[in-house]
């Protein structure tokens, strides 16, 4: 399992986000970030950020996203491109390619695409 830094991504409560884009909302466009993002909305367009990303359990994103680290509560269709992690909840949907340095497909989780394990060090 997660060690180190990594695991902190899964014990995030909602107060450690900075903004929440909230279920009621749903937003097409860019999206660039810089501090940890939550999405429990709908996003269609990019999402770029050089912090973390959460889509939780009710999100859904249609997207192509570059970020730090990504927890995949919800579902995604896009490519997802991580500097150190995906994280695919056994809640998560992910359509589309992965490329991380560390990808988890937790059990139950649903992941259609190719991923490529990159080596960032």
């Amino acid at each position: 399992m997660l060690k180190g830094k990594d695991s902190e991504l899964l014990e995030l409560e909602e107060e450690d986000f900075d903004t929440i884009l909230a279920s009621d909302i749903s937003f097409a466009g860019t999206i660039r970030f810089s501090k940890p993002f939550m999405i429990r909305g709908t996003v269609t367009g990019l999402i770029e950020a050089t912090s973390d990303l959460v889509i939780d359990s009710d999100a859904s994103t249609f997207a192509d996203i570059v970020a730090e680290r990504v927890l995949v509560r919800g579902k995604v269709e896009g490519n997802i491109k991580a500097k150190r992690l995906v994280f695919v909840a056994s809640t998560g949907v992910v359509t589309g390619d992965i490329f991380a340095e560390q990808v988890v497909l937790e059990p139950g989780s649903t992941f259609t695409g190719r991923c490529v394990m990159t080596n960032q060090k």
